[in-house]
């Protein structure tokens, strides 16, 4: 059997899909790492909706997503820009998520971690203003027994004069945190809101008051999660951190390099693209706990490749390919997202991504993938 694609110039090209999924299994906790994925939220496709209304969610495929990532040993990132947190998901919604996950967490042995922001601040807003909001939400993610992901604010970004202003908020946020949290920075490329993060553009200088704010409460961070997409930024980054502060890699560009280290150290993983990639990214990890790089890096490097296709610029809207994979893939039932994202890509680029992660093994049912690959392209026009 055959699929005719999109080739990106304006014709098709033929393509054979695989038969079998990779072989994987679900093992023993992992030891070497802790490797956390950034999941996805499934939409209620029978709500009505508009892209300005809050988000509908459906919540038994959204936890039962959770819950196949859970079983493969992989930690949960909850309510994080995985998630749609500022592009479709509201904090009322965000706040709903971690309740939910939280719980279903505790239910099944799961690790998890939420991500903790200034989401309900929805206009210009005073430096007070943004820690009460980052109180607010630090407070209903340690009720809730997860641990914190302090993300980085839109609003602090658009209020803080200088790095005293980030020294100011963050430590006062750490100091009344009431157990070590994961602070998050996401670059320009993820949301352009984020620019000049850290009080400067000059990612040397904003390197120098990010340490500085783990420098003075390291025994409040747990570790740091860097989305730069820079991968000697990163490892410079992790060699200055603090004894016992874990570095979590966000770089979808340069994960396997980062993940296996150096002499000198390694990173540990907070990751969107281990929503897809889960069952074959904890694989890749169960062989590294064994002291094989060189088999955990024949295992992950070949998905470079589709992960960079669904970070390529502009990079905020990888989630849009994420919830395409895990539609055909069978983790739910429609391809829609909130917002109405899921036309924040082209069917070019579908086609790449269904491709690359075809030949991954990605899909559990590899003729279910083809068939729903189909019916979209139908959708557009394209016979087969």
């Amino acid at each position: 059997m055959t699929i005719q694609l999109p080739d990106g110039k304006g014709g098709l090209r033929t393509y054979e899909p695989r038969t079998e999924p990779l072989a994987v299994t679900t093992g023993a906790p992992f030891t070497s790492r802790t490797v956390f994925s950034a999941a996805h939220v499934v939409a209620d496709p029978f709500a009505d909706t508009t892209p300005d209304s809050p988000a509908a969610v459906d919540w038994d495929a959204t936890l039962a997503f959770r819950r196949h990532l859970w079983s493969h040993g992989l930690g949960v990132a909850e309510a994080m820009d995985t998630a749609q947190r500022g592009m479709g998901l509201d904090w009322a919604g965000a706040a709903e998520l971690i309740r939910r996950s939280a719980a279903e967490a505790k239910a099944v042995g799961g690790l998890i971690a939420c991500g903790v922001g200034t989401d309900q601040l929805t206009g210009p807003a005073t430096l007070a203003e943004v820690r009460a909001a980052y109180e607010e939400q630090l407070a209903l993610v340690e009720a809730s027994g997860a641990q914190a992901i302090l993300m980085a604010s839109r609003a602090l970004a658009a209020a803080a004069q200088g790095p005293e202003d980030y020294l100011e908020v963050y430590g006062h946020l750490l100091r009344q945190s009431s157990e070590p949290v994961i602070l998050h920075w996401l670059g320009p490329m993820f949301d352009p809101a984020l620019d000049g993060y850290w009080g400067s553009s000059d990612l040397d200088a904003a390197t120098d008051t990010f340490l500085e704010v783990i420098a003075a409460h390291p025994d409040k961070v747990d570790g740091i999660k860097v989305s730069l997409l820079e991968a000697q930024r990163e490892i410079d980054i992790r060699r200055r951190l603090p004894q016992g502060v874990r570095c979590y890699t966000g770089d979808d560009f340069n994960y396997p390099e980062l993940i296996a280290g150096d002499e000198k150290g390694f990173s540990h993983a907070l990751l969107g693209i281990f929503d897809p990639l889960g069952p074959l990214a904890a694989e890749a990890v169960r062989v590294l706990d064994t002291g094989d790089v060189a088999g955990f890096r024949e295992l992950l490097d070949p998905t470079v490749d589709l992960s960079r296709h669904l970070f390529q610029a502009p990079t905020r809207f990888y989630k849009t390919g994420v919830v395409f994979l895990a539609w055909l893939a069978g983790h739910q039932s429609h391809f829609t997202m909130v917002g109405g994202l899921q036309s924040a890509r082209s069917l070019p680029h579908f086609a790449r991504a269904y491709e690359l992660a075809d030949g991954l093994g990605l899909f559990p049912d590899p003729k279910l993938a083809e068939e729903r690959m189909k019916n979209l392209l139908a959708l557009y026009g394209v016979a087969q």
